[in-house]
């Protein structure tokens, strides 16, 4: 049984496939047998999440920094035993079906990479642009033929929102705005969610215009828990991907030819 794994900078989300179809089949098929994410501060909460899962591999995805890993690492021992096998993914060259043009492939984001595979998988033979919208935002041009071009990364609305509020006198905390009707705001606090918004739509919109020059008709997909607030503001052709770096992991961890023997284990 495997387990997905994506440390986030403030969550933590996992997943077992229901199955493990090798592809090509439909990434898009696929199903969850169980799933979850935690706040950081929750994590033993995964202990007991876990119990009698009958995993016997792990790959995991993690941003969140060597305590982050120290952390899982002995969570995932405590639960499943020292036998397990954890692959920590890493980022490189060239990894299922998608080359890496970050000037030192190494640097890039884990979280940004597996993104790219998994939107290159669901949506194959088409240009991407891929916009992960959490606490930051990422925002990656990836070609039709699998060529991670490499992207923009910005504070994420409620990064905005708190910069704003911390860092001026007299604006206020602002909380998440589903619904906004009109950009032009007739009250601050709506004022400040119409702006955060729109900074992240004007950057998205903005890498597709970009790509589309060179690259011909360009799709939009957007993941992270701040989609909710982007994807009716978009005037860009776009699909919305619940758990796309999980997708990407699963991509991964399928592959016929062994990617995971070029991944750091422990």
């Amino acid at each position: 049984m495997l387990l997905l794994i994506d440390a986030g900078n403030t969550r933590v989300k996992w997943g077992v496939p229901e199955t493990t179809m090798a592809l090509p089949a439909p990434l898009s098929g696929l199903h969850w047998q169980r799933s979850g994410a935690v706040d950081h501060v929750q994590l033993a909460q995964l202990v007991d999440a876990w119990q009698g899962l009958l995993v016997t591999q792990v790959l995991i995805a993690n941003v969140a920094g060597p305590a982050m890993q120290q952390r899982l690492r002995e969570l995932l021992h405590r639960v499943f035993g020292m036998a397990l096998r954890i692959d920590w993914f890493a980022s490189v060259p060239e990894l299922a079906g998608i080359s890496n043009g970050y000037r030192d492939p190494a640097q890039l984001g884990v979280d940004r990479l597996a993104c790219a595979i998994g939107a290159h998988a669901l949506f194959p033979a088409q240009s991407l642009i891929v916009a992960s919208c959490g606490t930051a935002t990422t925002i990656d041009a990836v070609t039709a033929d699998g060529r991670f071009i490499g992207g923009m990364i910005l504070p994420g609305i409620a990064l905005m929102a708190n910069a704003l509020a911390r860092n001026t006198a007299q604006l206020p905390q602002v909380e998440p705005v589903n619904d906004l009707s009109s950009p032009f705001a007739d009250n601050t606090v709506d004022a400040i969610a119409s702006g955060c918004v729109a900074a992240q739509v004007g950057a998205i919109e903005r890498a597709v215009t970009a790509l589309r020059a060179t690259q011909g008709e360009v799709l939009c997909v957007l993941a992270g828990g701040a989609t909710g607030q982007l994807v009716t503001q978009l005037a860009v052709a776009c699909e919305k991907v619940d758990n796309l770096v999980l997708l990407g992991l699963y991509v991964v961890a399928t592959q016929p030819d062994s990617s995971l023997t070029t991944l750091p284990t422990c």
